[in-house]
C-alpha cells in the first residue's frame, strides 16, 4: 500500500488555474494564500494520473463515447462505498453539476416557477434559477448554538401552487452539515405532501468524516426515489473539476426523458476523453487514496479548530461533518461585508470566499478551503490571528 504525501506544496501558477492564476482578477492582489474556490492543492491518486498520462501519450484526442466501463465503475463505487444499488438506466452523463441543474430546471419547470433554496448555500444555485427565468424562494437554515438545522415550519409556509422544486445540498456547502436520515425523511414528507421535485446536489458526498453517516435522500423510500434528481461527480473527491465529467442519477423514467431531451437540444452529449477515463480510474482504484486524504483533511480541520479555540475563541467555526470547507463566523469584528473582504485581502493576506455570496445569512462569515498542505493552513491561521490582534490593538 502506497503512503501518499499530502504535505507537499505543488506549484499551480502558470497552469491557467482559477485558484492561483486569476487571484488578481478576483482579489486585486496576487500575493495571497489562496484558500477560496473549492478545488484541492493535492495531486490525485497515482492510478488516475497514470490513466490520464497514458491517454495523453496516444497523441490522438478524438471523439469518445460512453460504454459499460463508465456505468460499471460508478455502480461498483456506490455499492462498495455507500452500500447503495444503482441501476445503469438511472445514470446520465452531464458536463458539470451547475450545468446539470440548469438542464434539470429547463426540463422539469417552466419560467415563473418557484424554486426553494436553503441559504446560506452554494451561490451558483441562485444564478441557475434566475438566469433561466425561475424564481428563488428562501428557506433559511437556522443557526442554533453553532449548529445549523432546517426550518421545516418555515418551509411549509413558503410553498404555494407555483412552487415546483426544492434544491437540497448534502453535504451542505458552505456550512458542512451532513443531513441525518430523520431530517431527510421530514424534508421528504413535506416534498411529497406538496408534490415537489427534489434536486439533491451530493457532489461532496464522498468527503464524510464519520463512517456510514451519509444517506442519499432518494435511497430512503420509493416515493423519494421517483421525485429526486441527484447530482454526483468525482471532481471534489479526486480533484478532477477541470475534466468536466459529472453525472445525474434519475430513477424516474419520465423525468429522465425530459432532461435527456434538453441535453439533446443543447448538444451536450459529448464526453471529455480525459474526464471519462479519469472517472473510471477513480471509481475503480481510488479508494485507498481517498481514505488517506480524509485522514489528512480531518487533521487540517482539527488544527484550525484547535488554533482558534485556544488563541482567538471569538472566531466561531462550524466543524464540518462533510466537505473540506470551513464556515467561519467573524461577525464579532463589527465590519460590513465590504470591510471584511478588504480586511482579509489587505491585512491578513488570505483569499477566502466572502460569506455574503452564499446569501444574506452568510453576511459576516468567510469560507475557508483547507484542502492544502498543513503548512499553508498553519500560515493562514497565523496571518488571520496576527491581523485581528493588530486590529484590536489599534
Amino acid at each position: 500500500m502506497k503512503k501518499y504525501n499530502f504535505d507537499d506544496i505543488h506549484e499551480r501558477r502558470g497552469t491557467h488555474s482559477i485558484k492561483y492564476d486569476f487571484l488578481k482578477t478576483f482579489y486585486t492582489k496576487e500575493d495571497l494564500l489562496s484558500m477560496w474556490v473549492a478545488d484541492m492543492d493535492f495531486q490525485t491518486a497515482d492510478e488516475i494520473i497514470d490513466t490520464v498520462v497514458n491517454v495523453a501519450k496516444t497523441g490522438i484526442y478524438g471523439y469518445c463515447g460512453i460504454d459499460d466501463d463508465f456505468y460499471s465503475s460508478i455502480i461498483h463505487w456506490f455499492s462498495e462505498r455507500r452500500n447503495l444499488v444503482l441501476d445503469k438506466e438511472w445514470i446520465m452523463f452531464v458536463p458539470g453539476i451547475v450545468p446539470a441543474i440548469s438542464i434539470s430546471l429547463l426540463g422539469l419547470t417552466v419560467p415563473g416557477d418557484k424554486i426553494i433554496l436553503q441559504p446560506p448555500v452554494y451561490y451558483p444555485f441562485y444564478s441557475c434559477i434566475e438566469n433561466n427565468g425561475r424564481r428563488v424562494v428562501f428557506n433559511n437554515l437556522i443557526n442554533e448554538n453553532g449548529y445549523y438545522k432546517m426550518d421545516f415550519e418555515a418551509l411549509e409556509r413558503s410553498i404555494d401552487v407555483n412552487t415546483r422544486v426544492l434544491i437540497l445540498c448534502n453535504p451542505h456547502n458552505p456550512v458542512g452539515r451532513v443531513w441525518t436520515e430523520n431530517e431527510l425523511s421530514m424534508l421528504g414528507e413535506i416534498c411529497k405532501k406538496n408534490d415537489l421535485i427534489i434536486f439533491s446536489d451530493e457532489i461532496h458526498s464522498d468527503l464524510i468524516y464519520e463512517k456510514d453517516k451519509f444517506k442519499s435522500i432518494f435511497s430512503l423510500n420509493e416515493d423519494l426515489r421517483e421525485r429526486t434528481v441527484t447530482f454526483f461527480a468525482p471532481s471534489k473527491t479526486f480533484n478532477l473539476a477541470g475534466l468536466s465529467t459529472s453525472f445525474m442519477v434519475v430513477p424516474n423514467r419520465s423525468l429522465r426523458g425530459k432532461m435527456q431531451s434538453i441535453m439533446n437540444s443543447l448538444a451536450l452529449n459529448n464526453i471529455n476523453m480525459f474526464g471519462l477515463n479519469a472517472l473510471i480510474a477513480a471509481y475503480s482504484h481510488g479508494g485507498e487514496w481517498l481514505d488517506q486524504l480524509l485522514n489528512y483533511l480531518k487533521g487540517n480541520i482539527d488544527y484550525v479548530l484547535d488554533f482558534f479555540e485556544k488563541k482567538l475563541p471569538q472566531v466561531k467555526i462550524f466543524k464540518p461533518e462533510g466537505t473540506y470547507l470551513l464556515w467561519m463566523d467573524f461577525r464579532f469584528l463589527g465590519m460590513n461585508d465590504e470591510e471584511l473582504s478588504k480586511f482579509f485581502i489587505e491585512k491578513a493576506g488570505v483569499a477566502l470566499d466572502d460569506g455574503y455570496i452564499f446569501g444574506k445569512p452568510g453576511s459576516g462569515f468567510q469560507r475557508m478551503n483547507i484542502a492544502c498542505s498543513r503548512k499553508i493552513v498553519c500560515k493562514a491561521c497565523d496571518q488571520i490571528y496576527e491581523a485581528i490582534k493588530l486590529l484590536e490593538n489599534c
